[in-house]
């Protein structure tokens, strides 16, 4: 098996467990985790392609080995470290949440949650 295949089976077990987390359990901080779970194995996804795929493309080609084909070497790193802000975004906001259910209903549970409309 080659390595970029060993990273994509990991990538899409991360992504998996995540979205069953996310999905299928009551508790908000579960649900959270799930969703971090998710963008840990895009970014895992992302990392193993900038670091496999581009370099091939660019062996495969040497003569075209211009600046703006060295510069997309690192785009999966890029876009990991884009993805690991908006997470921590997204873990801000959620937490703030998660606190005001839990000061006005005592509870983490998502199908209290609805009961925050009004």
């Amino acid at each position: 098996m080659e390595p970029l295949q060993r990273f994509l089976i990991v990538s899409a077990v991360l992504f998996a467990t995540g979205l069953y987390g996310a999905l299928s359990l009551r508790n908000v901080v579960v649900v959270l985790m799930g969703i971090e779970l998710m963008f840990n194995g895009v970014n895992v996804a992302m990392v193993a392609l900038s670091r496999y795929v581009v370099p091939a493309t660019l062996a495969a080609n040497p003569g075209s080995a211009t600046d703006s084909a060295l510069r997309t070497v690192l785009t999966g790193q890029v876009f990991a470290a884009f993805i690991i802000t908006v997470a921590a975004a997204e873990v801000a906001v959620g937490l703030a949440i998660v606190l005001a259910l839990y000061r006005s209903r005592e509870t983490v549970d998502i199908t209290d949650a609805s009961s925050m409309k009004q």
